[in-house]
């Protein structure tokens, strides 16, 4: 058996590292190191609560929206405050809008440009893949940044700037759109939905909805999408790095109406409620300080020692004492679509055929939510200031569940933890020496003799679409 480290990996937000035990040209086992303590709850204490609203977003420069967006409900919740409706919506809507950005930003810059490899020269899609998707050249590329730029206009005019807005507050938003502004949005959205349905999947967004089993998915074969399909086909990547199928979900977009994607937890083929008390975060293998305990009691303490036996700044979230995974996928298997579900417990394409998924459910809410636009009404309610008093925000990011926890005493952060959905995803093995999502997939991964950084353990790695900025955040 010999020992092969791989990292750091290019196209990821942050330093990640994999330790590779190999055997018989397979991963025995995988320990994967997020080598790089940032500290950023530790940074919040002491101060005023509203500071997270500043200090939070800025762990992240790719998901920041979504950060403010957990930050604000946490401080709603801390402070028994509702937002007005139509801020709440407003919310949902830039939060989605980040989303979709970041699924489109994946799939064409992070995961397909793997595809381009030499490696695969052979390959009857190669010449098709390096034509799309050539990092700066690839067409695909070119034309996933234009309409991504477009799209962020709803960003600029609703949240300000990007990223890093502070158009989010616990009683809404401070931007409040009137007539001309909808009519904007939606105008922008069709145009988002001309590049869907000419491009990324050449059809209505509809009939990619339809899909409703893998074999349906396997025949498409238009647009980027249907290059993807070919791909996966002559490769295999279904049987490669299968996740256990369970997945967690704080559910998506809040509105007055319920979530557009509801929360849970999925395990054993089937739905259970979330009970978010039973979510621990265990530390024996992180170089962290402290007990396993619940965010609302945890704290955030590094072993300047960095003690032998732990091997990331990676806490390890647990609920119920198990690992799961997150993501687009996670959150389409529990809102019930047919074809996650027939895709649950997949490897890679199950992961970014969910991403697309995702994308084409997300256009069609925001659509929606642009109709249900009210300029006439409120946007934001008065909230006073915190004294005492903790919350959560549970949210959706695009790589996953989202989750921020905080404790208000006299007046000021007393406690303040975040488990990002990297942190599900690439976490360390437990006190059971359970590995985290990321580490159990790579298992019986190929290796090539004298293949330094795997092919298959790159494309394991991106299809959960890693943020390791956020992971240790």
């Amino acid at each position: 058996m010999s020992r092969l480290v791989v990292g750091p990996f290019n196209r990821v937000e942050g330093d990640l590292e994999v330790h590779l035990d190999v055997e018989g040209g397979r991963v025995r086992s995988a320990e994967v190191s997020s080598p790089l303590y940032r500290g950023f709850e530790a940074m919040l204490i002491g101060r005023d609560p509203m500071d997270a609203l500043t200090i939070a977003p800025r762990i992240c420069g790719i998901c920041s929206i979504s950060q403010s967006a957990a930050a604000a409900q946490a401080l709603a919740a801390a402070g028994g405050v509702q937002p007005a409706p139509q801020g709440a919506l407003i919310a949902a809507l830039i939060q989605a809008v980040e989303n979709v950005c970041d699924h489109l930003t994946h799939f064409n810059l992070f995961f397909m440009p793997d595809f381009t490899r030499p490696c695969y020269a052979g390959r009857g899609w190669h010449r098709r893949a390096v034509d799309r998707f050539t990092p700066a050249e690839g067409g695909a590329q070119r034309a996933a940044l234009r309409a991504r730029a477009e799209l962020m206009h709803i960003l600029g005019l609703l949240a300000g700037k990007w990223p890093h807005t502070l158009a989010i507050q616990p009683g809404g938003v401070t931007r409040a759109p009137d007539e001309r502004d909808r009519t904007r949005i939606r105008a922008t959205l069709r145009a988002f939905r001309d590049y869907l349905e000419t491009t990324l999947f050449g059809a209505p967004v509809e009939a990619f909805i339809a899909l409703a089993t893998p074999a349906g998915l396997m025949r498409w074969n238009r647009g980027d999408a249907g290059l993807f399909v070919e791909i996966a086909a002559d490769l295999d990547l279904d049987t490669l790095g299968r996740g256990a199928g369970r997945y967690l979900s704080f559910g998506a977009y809040p509105l007055d109406g319920g979530p557009v994607f509801a929360p849970g937890l999925w395990q054993d083929g089937g739905l259970t409620s979330l009970d978010t008390a039973a979510i621990a975060e265990d530390l024996s293998h992180s170089w962290m300080l402290g007990p396993t305990a619940h965010p609302f009691a945890g704290d955030t303490r590094p072993d300047e020692a960095m003690r032998e036996g732990a091997y990331s700044w990676c806490k390890a979230p647990r609920l119920n004492g198990q690992p799961a995974e997150v993501g687009a996928l996670a959150r389409q298997v529990i809102d019930g679509h047919p074809l996650a579900v027939a895709l649950a417990g997949g490897g890679v394409l199950a992961r970014v055929a969910g991403r697309l998924l995702e994308l084409a459910r997300t256009q069609i809410a925001l659509e929606r939510m642009a109709e249900a636009i009210r300029p006439a009404e409120r946007f934001m309610i008065r909230t006073p200031p915190v004294r005492e008093g903790q919350g959560a925000g549970l949210v959706a990011a695009a790589r996953g569940a989202l989750g921020h926890w905080v404790r208000i005493e006299g007046g000021v952060i007393a406690g303040y933890q975040i488990i990002a959905p990297t942190t599900w995803n690439f976490s360390p093995r437990d006190a059971a020496g359970v590995p985290g999502p990321l580490e159990a997939a790579l298992v019986g991964a190929p290796v090539a003799e004298g293949e330094d950084t795997p092919i298959a353990v790159q494309h394991i790695v991106r299809s959960f679409d890693p943020c390791m900025v956020c992971t240790v955040h």
